[in-house]
């Protein structure tokens, strides 16, 4: 593995740096307050190649690998890591899309959200729990040539102001479980939709929420992927989201890393910096050091996948580790910062804040570490079986 960067990736990265750094950071706090992302950000992203790099050439995107598409998603998470659910998604959908969807559907569907032109939301989650998404509830039923989708989906990212969402629906009875899921894309604006959004705690800006679904017609021309294939293909993609999102959590640490170490030199206490302090400096040693293994962590999956090599285990580990190692850090920063760290002048709180729904949202801890169990077990029964 070559920790090297090319020409392109320094290019890419130094571009979403720039951008993150004069367009994103000043309106990190606005952004929560408005509880939106800004249209004109997404158009000047898109313009800049920022949004779905990975996507094929000919679908928009710039053709790049998993790892450099992780350069970006952390680049901007530095400012802020909610814009960078927009990466997140495109990769994550724009993938599935564009491997499974038709054609046609996949340029026009995959070309507006890498150009900043519309948001893409996935529906997956379900009122009754997300953790068992083979199980679906949400109905799709067949009326001639189209599709009848009818019930809910809970705990939406960009719920509230997606303009397209990949759905997971039952095609089959329930008792068929994953085979009888079937993936569709619909327009947000259909008749039939409703939707609303939760008052989160942090990433206000995201707006997640629910997405109902009452008997909403949708062209069998915007099923992706085969009938009963739906849960398969989009539980595919995860592998490279939980390595992207373990990024997002780790760019929003950095900043308050970067910001907390200036403050240890500047600030005095019985008459010297509180650097001097190995009680102030420790903690934040062990963040950096801890950071920086959850990172690699990440990097190794991504590059894994370019490989086209193994990586399920991996990214389990990246999704629990890295929101864990970040909430860590950005709370013993705010806790560096001391009263004035607890206050809403100081970004520590928001990024807190932010970072935790990731500990959440796409598997939690236990999941991820039942998956690395699993994958683990799996190879020693079979390189036993193979003696």
């Amino acid at each position: 593995m070559d920790f090297g960067l090319n020409a392109d990736q320094t290019a890419l990265r130094a571009a979403a740096a720039r951008f993150a750094r004069e367009r994103l950071a000043p309106g990190y706090r606005a952004r929560e307050e408005a509880g939106r992302i800004d249209r004109d950000l997404l158009l000047e992203m898109g313009a800049l190649g920022l949004i779905g790099a990975d996507m094929p050439e000919e679908l928009g995107g710039l053709g790049v690998d998993g790892v450099t598409s992780g350069l970006i998603i952390e680049a901007l998470a530095v400012a802020d890591i909610n814009v960078t659910y927009v990466q997140l998604l495109a990769s994550l959908c724009g993938g599935i899309v564009a491997r499974h969807a038709g054609s046609s559907l996949a340029r026009d569907v995959v070309g507006r959200v890498v150009r900043g032109e519309a948001l893409i939301a996935l529906g997956l989650t379900e009122p009754r729990g997300g953790t068992d998404a083979a199980h679906l509830r949400l109905k799709a039923e067949r009326d001639g040539a189209d599709w009848l989708l009818s019930g809910e989906k809970a705990s939406i990212s960009m719920a509230s102001q997606a303009d397209v969402i990949l759905v997971a629906a039952r095609s089959g009875s329930e008792d068929d479980g994953a085979r009888g899921v079937t993936a569709f894309l619909v327009e947000m604006d259909a008749p039939g939709i409703s939707r609303s959004a939760y008052d989160d705690l942090g990433t206000r800006c995201v707006g997640r929420g629910s997405v109902w679904f009452d008997g909403v017609r949708v062209p069998d021309a915007a099923r992706v992927g085969e009938p009963g294939q739906g849960f398969t293909r989009v539980m595919q993609g995860f592998d490279y989201s939980r390595a992207l999102i373990g990024l997002q959590c780790l760019g929003a640490a950095r900043a308050s890393l970067d910001e907390t170490w200036p403050y240890t030199v500047e600030r005095e206490a019985f008459g010297r910096p509180i650097a001097q302090f190995q009680g102030v400096t420790f903690p934040l040693a062990e963040a950096e050091a801890l950071v920086e293994s959850a990172r690699l962590l990440c990097y190794r999956t991504l590059w894994l996948r370019d490989q086209g090599m193994a990586h399920t285990a991996e990214a389990a580990m990246a999704k629990w580790l890295a929101p864990k190692v970040s909430v860590d850090a950005i709370h013993q920063c705010l806790l560096t910062h001391g009263h004035l760290g607890y206050s809403r002048d100081l970004p520590h709180q928001q990024r807190l804040r932010d970072v935790m729904g990731l500990e959440i949202g796409d598997g939690t801890a236990q999941v991820a570490k039942l998956i690395v169990a699993r994958e683990k077990a799996g190879r020693v029964a079979v390189q036993y079986a193979g003696r």
